[in-house]
């Protein structure tokens, strides 16, 4: 189940990212590609556990699926890739070039009105230990890879 490495990925970079605010997180939304391999149910679940002792913790994950759509290069015609995809044009035959479905991204964090404690989480623990995994070894170092976007997302899910 890869979706709980991404979920401790994205949880720690958006800890990192907050950490100066001195706030917890109340709201996190992901915008999520058809075709970025993620189960949003095992996702969702897995954010539950990676937020434990957390700035996140007790926060609500939002994900927002983005339609995969490939374009051909061939007559112009722009489509749906459907699911499992198709990467032929259905006009003339020819390969798409896909143009969204594969996105993984931090589009919004919505901070809280509760301070964090001297931890920078919500309930005195890290790690969701007693005492805190890693609780004498200072900040952690934000993972690389997703973007954190400071932007509204105007993209409606669709499912």
């Amino acid at each position: 189940m890869h979706e709980l490495s991404i979920a401790v990925a994205v949880v720690e970079q958006v800890e990192e990212a907050v950490r100066e605010q001195g706030r917890a997180v109340a709201s996190l939304t992901l915008r999520i590609g058809e075709l970025a391999g993620v189960v949003p149910e095992a996702l969702d679940f897995s954010f539950g556990l990676a937020t434990e002792g957390t700035a996140l913790a007790g926060s609500r994950l939002l994900i927002e699926t983005v339609e995969a759509r490939g374009r051909c290069e061939g007559c112009g015609r722009e489509a749906p890739t459907g699911m499992p995809p198709v990467l032929w044009c259905a006009g003339c035959g020819r390969p798409l070039t896909l143009l969204s479905g594969r996105e993984l991204e931090i589009v919004r964090v919505t901070l809280a009105d509760e301070p964090l404690d001297a931890w920078g989480t919500v309930d005195g623990k890290r790690d969701g230990l007693p005492g805190g995994k890693g609780a004498d070894d200072g900040p952690r170092p934000a993972p690389s890879g997703l973007p954190v976007r400071d932007e509204e997302a105007s993209h409606v899910p669709h499912r």
